[in-house]
């Protein structure tokens, strides 16, 4: 406690002097300086002290931070001193974590958690509802809110539009409503929530309840620790209805783009049959991390005379029964597929073209994610938002090395069922450098299977294995492989993945703009399907792109619960006209 006490008010006399070195000082030689906003209205991190100093060189006299305080009590984890922190800037307000060890930084997290001036309305500021009183021609919530529906977007233009109503968009748009900033998102399902409830029959969050509650509404302490797809499906609709959220549903957007003397967007979408066009200032593509859904051009596609569809396409087993399935893929997708189909009595093969990151949920729940998110986490006081600053406040550089002993005894305590994949020809692996699933889905967004159950059956040969090979054509009713081998085939089911969330930019805009922000995703780590130069962060996920006005916001549900209010902060001090200069804007090095 006192190390830390020391050390944050050296901090806060090096940077009221502007004294680069004494901060420096303050540093360790490995040192990690990771910034959400706060300090450089972008995502950053800053690796090592050149680096810190660059920052404080380019930053130091606009953004003004003080105030650095040490928040609730220091503990120490592994050695190293850890302690929340709170501060400010001269117009904002921010939260962070900072580690120490033997009294230097080794890593300092500082989120931005509010604009000054502009906070959210809550607990002492809160609306009173009501005007008390007498009043003519006085309208009530509901006339409000229904005029407010009627008018925005028609008479009124949104100062945002996202494109997307599943879980990140609506969570932004909560952001933003709490924010005061009007908004629009754009769904093309019937109802909010309809994403979920059209993916596959069986599917399940393989994550935690505990990692996934949305902002400002936590699911109930009843609900089941895994959650049901239609539940899901279901509470977003709730969500969308309470929060007070424009959701514009049956609607598609056909086009957007930008206009430079204007600074704006021309968004035309179809609502309902009828195109209405918006004019917001602000463009948000909520449309999912995973993107466009990837389709192998395999020869003889067209010949094939059974069914083929990806995996999101997909919904029951039951139609199956008793017929020959394939499943092209070995992932989460695929393994859940191949389950449901033998759970429906179909004869399925799952064919595996490369190695997948395997891990049990029980062994996961207890060794990855259980010390941060799970009842025995909240009974020591680890709230889901401690949780997610002590998640954030780990630099991607530091990651690999952290995770992999938890990797390392998942492997011991899984030998069996490892053993018996190995046996049947199932090909797994932990990452390339054994940092395991968090690292792999930061690094490229797939290649990994939570177990809940399918692996057994493959290890069993229940669902049979064609693994270490590639698909080399299909004829009239087969799959035919590499090695020549042909698997007879009704159905074909390609769980093949996702492009780059820029393809939807592609598509919406054009493709000059998706390749001026370029690659989505992935922080250059040099590894399978995530390309160097390493680039430290995720590439223009909710921060600015080199398109004026576009943002990308995606991810799993403590990404879009998380970076949400990151990036509405971003466009509520756009809205009102806040200087927001961009320090370190995303170079582009790869388009897609």
């Amino acid at each position: 406690m006192l190390d830390v006490v020391r050390w944050l008010a050296a901090f806060n006399s090096g940077l009221a002097a502007g004294d680069i070195p004494a901060v420096l000082a303050l540093f360790d030689n490995e040192c990690y300086w990771r910034d959400l906003v706060a300090m450089t209205w972008n995502i950053k991190t800053f690796e090592g002290k050149p680096a810190i100093s660059d920052l404080l060189a380019s930053t130091l006299s606009v953004i003004v931070p003080h105030d650095f305080a040490i928040d609730g009590t220091a503990q120490i984890v592994d050695g190293v001193v850890e302690a929340r922190i709170t501060f400010g800037t001269g117009v904002a307000r921010g939260r962070g974590l900072l580690r120490l060890r033997h009294g230097r930084c080794w890593t300092l997290l500082t989120a931005i958690s509010a604009l000054k001036g502009y906070e959210e309305k809550a607990g002492p500021t809160r609306e009173k509802g009501v005007e008390h009183g007498v009043h003519k021609n006085r309208k009530n919530w509901l006339e409000r809110r229904e005029l407010e529906q009627s008018t925005l977007g028609y008479d009124e233009q949104p100062y945002c539009v996202i494109v997307g109503g599943g879980q990140g968009g609506l969570a932004l748009g909560a952001r933003l409503r709490r924010l005061g900033v009007s908004t629009i998102i754009i769904e093309k399902n019937e109802r909010a929530g309809d994403s979920w409830r059209r993916r596959y029959k069986s599917l399940c969050l393989h994550d935690p309840v505990w990692y996934d509650h949305m902002p400002y509404l936590p699911f109930p302490d009843h609900w089941p620790v895994f959650s049901p797809k239609d539940k899901i499906g279901d509470w977003l609709e709730m969500y969308a209805k309470v929060m007070e959220l424009n959701v514009w549903t049956s609607t598609s957007c056909l086009s957007a783009s930008f206009d430079e003397q204007a600074k704006g967007w021309t968004v035309v979408v179809d609502r309902g049959g009828k195109q209405v066009t918006l004019r917001p200032k602000q463009f948000v593509i909520a449309t999912g991390m995973s993107g466009v859904p990837v389709l192998p051009d395999v020869p003889g596609q067209q010949q094939f005379k059974g069914e083929q569809v990806h995996s999101s396409q997909f919904s029951s087993g039951e139609p199956y029964r008793g017929l020959r399935c394939v499943v092209i893929g070995s992932n989460n997708s695929a393994h859940d597929i191949c389950a449901d189909l033998w759970e429906h009595g179909a004869d399925v093969t799952m064919v595996q073209r490369s190695p997948t990151l395997v891990a049990r949920s029980e062994s996961l729940m207890e060794l990855a994610q259980g010390p941060l998110y799970s009842e025995a986490a909240l009974a020591r006081g680890v709230t889901t938002d401690i949780a997610d600053l002590t998640v954030a406040s780990v630099p991607y550089r530091v990651l690999p090395k952290r995770a992999a002993p938890v990797y390392e005894e998942i492997q011991r305590r899984d030998k069996d069922l490892y053993d018996r994949l190995a046996k049947v020809g199932f090909q797994f692996d932990f990452g390339e450098d054994g940092s395991g699933i968090h690292a792999k889905y930061i690094r490229r967004g797939s290649g990994y299977y939570i177990d809940v159950g399918a692996c057994e059956l493959v290890a069993n040969g229940s669902i049979k294995l064609k693994s270490r090979i590639a698909v080399a054509k299909l004829t009239d009713n087969a799959v035919v492989l590499s090695d020549r081998t042909e698997l007879p085939a009704d159905l074909i089911v390609y769980a093949t993945g996702y492009g780059s969330m820029n393809g939807w930019a592609a598509s919406l805009i054009s493709q000059d703009v998706a390749d001026k922000v370029g690659k989505c995703w992935g922080i250059g780590s040099d590894t399978a399907k995530d390309p160097g130069p390493w680039e430290g962060e995720l590439r223009n996920m909710w921060k600015p792109t080199q398109q004026e006005g576009l943002w990308f916001h995606g991810g799993n549900l403590f990404q879009s619960r998380f970076y949400s209010l990151i990036l509405a902060l971003q466009i509520k001090a756009r809205e009102v006209g806040l200087p927001t200069p961009a320090f370190g804007l995303q170079q582009v090095h790869h388009l897609s």
